[in-house]
């Protein structure tokens, strides 16, 4: 029997990581795209014609019924959101609407059409914000600090909810920052690639950041969506706590990323306080032995492979003049 997923947010860095992983395995994939204009399948166009593209919005409970009607999944990833914090602030009622009452339209349609369905929540570190203790693990009291960051804790409770309400097979996977050379321009860890692509080639002359001194456990998004899969194999609906459980600064990230083209980083780097976020969240490591212990996954980049294969990316592209790669919105 051929499985079935329907993956939303498809067209984004984590959907586009998981389609290449599950059509490896053999998946028929559903991809749910918006109506749009502006949809942007760059990060697929090397797999448009192997997956099936259906038409849904996280905001429409009616369209997501329908997608369910015609995949008839036998798994459903919900990676769409909302997914850049700082937009989150300038737009809180959209971030609310896809990223928080996104997930239970989501969960609504599953138990609806679709019941014995094994649904994935994209969970996220943000929900620990201002954390109450280090490392966070799947016990760790979550304090937001950002209308993103409450908007994943609602898409986190609702998912536990519809599972134990309805004994739905509904897991989260609160996964750390991870990244590649598909993430969009606007996260910090692609903004410092790219950037350094370009002043290495002389095509700029400064980066631009706000607070240097923010603590993230990053990884490589193509080992995390191998976490995603290995969640809904198991016999139960267990959540789990997705990172390295290493912590770098940004100021890290600078001086991996500029080393690596043989430049200071002091040289070009200048603070902007318009980059600082309103509520900050200084810190933020896994404890993923759970994840180790239970379901055998670890990642296979680290840190400076992952910064090397970011910058390695953007310096190709910028000399074969490709443009850079659009905001994540939700799917």
């Amino acid at each position: 029997m051929t499985k079935r997923a329907l993956v939303t947010g498809i067209t984004g860095q984590d959907g586009s990581y998981l389609a290449d992983f599950l059509l490896e395995k053999g998946y028929e994939v559903f991809g749910l795209v918006r109506r749009s204009s502006t949809v942007n399948f760059e990060r697929i166009r090397h797999i448009q014609d192997r997956v099936t593209i259906l038409s849904g919005d996280l905001l429409d409970e009616n369209s997501l019924v329908t997608a369910m009607s015609e995949a008839e999944p036998h798994e459903v990833y919900n990676l769409a959101a909302q997914s850049f914090v700082p937009a989150s602030w300038t737009q809180p009622g959209l971030t609310g609407e896809a990223t928080a009452l996104g997930v239970m339209r989501l969960l609504e349609a599953v138990r609806r059409v679709k019941p014995d369905a094994r649904f994935y929540q994209a969970s996220s570190s943000e929900m620990f914000g201002k954390v109450r203790e280090s490392p966070q693990t799947e016990n760790t009291p979550f304090y937001p600090r950002s209308p993103y960051g409450v908007a994943k804790v609602y898409g986190h409770w609702i998912t536990v909810n519809f599972r134990e309400s309805y004994d739905l097979f509904a897991v989260s996977g609160i996964l750390f920052n991870h990244e590649s050379p598909r993430r969009g321009l606007e996260f910090v860890t692609r903004k410092v690639s790219h950037e350094v692509a370009r002043i290495k080639l002389g095509l700029s002359k400064e980066l631009r950041l706000g607070n240097l001194e923010a603590k993230r456990d990053w990884g490589f998004a193509g080992d995390y969506v191998v976490a995603m899969w290995q969640m809904l194999q198991g016999p139960d609906p267990i959540d789990y706590v997705i990172g390295t459980g290493i912590q770098h600064s940004v100021r890290d990230l600078l001086v991996r990323a500029f080393e690596h083209v043989d430049l200071d980083w002091n040289d070009y780097v200048k603070y902007d306080e318009r980059l600082t976020r309103p509520a900050e969240v200084d810190t933020l490591v896994a404890d993923p032995t759970r994840a180790r212990r239970e379901l055998g996954w670890k990642p296979v980049v680290d840190f400076a492979g992952l910064v090397r294969m970011m910058v390695d990316h953007d310096l190709d592209q910028l000399r074969s003049g490709s443009s850079g790669t659009r905001s994540e919105e939700r799917g």
